[in-house]
């Protein structure tokens, strides 16, 4: 997928990670942040959970920040508590490499230096300063957006079929008072 490309199909969240992006946030803090009303969080506290996982974890360049954004918001929306139940870690895990496998077949790799053609490992953990420049040049605006509208697509799938259980909904396990 060429990621300058806009996709023939638009949604709400996608578009909200993006300009959530563009209005500073990095990666995961976009993603998360898209979602936050639905998982329970205020928005400060969705800016403060996904800060550490910008630019691929710190500015490590490993696993983008869309993807732990992703991740997140599965865990927060359908994540298991029940510590002993391997079948609900299993099921969740299965849906997190869904998700995962989904946006690596639309984006070549889930690592962040990958998807911005960088050679070798950390950067400095000093920021970018966010420029027309800095937006022209990396793709993470149109990856924040197809990372929201991957997520968006598999929690509306779930909503309409929720048989699987593993959500935080009534078909799911309780995490009890206080999950959040």
């Amino acid at each position: 997928m060429n990621l300058h490309e806009r996709p023939a199909v638009t949604n709400m969240k996608s578009e909200e990670a993006k300009a959530l992006f563009r209005s500073g946030a990095n990666c995961a803090q976009a993603v998360l942040g898209a979602f936050a009303k639905e998982c329970g969080l205020e928005s400060d506290q969705a800016m403060r959970l996904a800060s550490s996982f910008g630019a691929g974890m710190a500015r490590l360049r490993e696993v983008c920040g869309a993807v732990s954004g992703m991740f997140m918001v599965i865990g927060l929306k359908e994540g298991y508590c029940d510590l002993k139940s391997k079948a609900e870690k299993d099921k969740h895990y299965a849906r997190a490499q869904a998700l995962a496998a989904e946006f690596k077949g639309k984006t070549g790799s889930l690592i962040c230096r990958e998807l911005l053609g960088l050679s070798g490992g950390a950067d400095s953990p000093v920021s970018e300063e966010r420029t027309p420049e800095y937006y022209r040049k990396r793709p993470c605006t149109e990856i924040v957006g197809l990372a929201a509208q991957i997520l968006e697509k598999h929690l509306r799938e779930r909503a309409d079929h929720p048989a699987g259980g593993g959500s935080r909904g009534e078909d799911g396990p309780s995490c009890g008072k206080g999950a959040l």
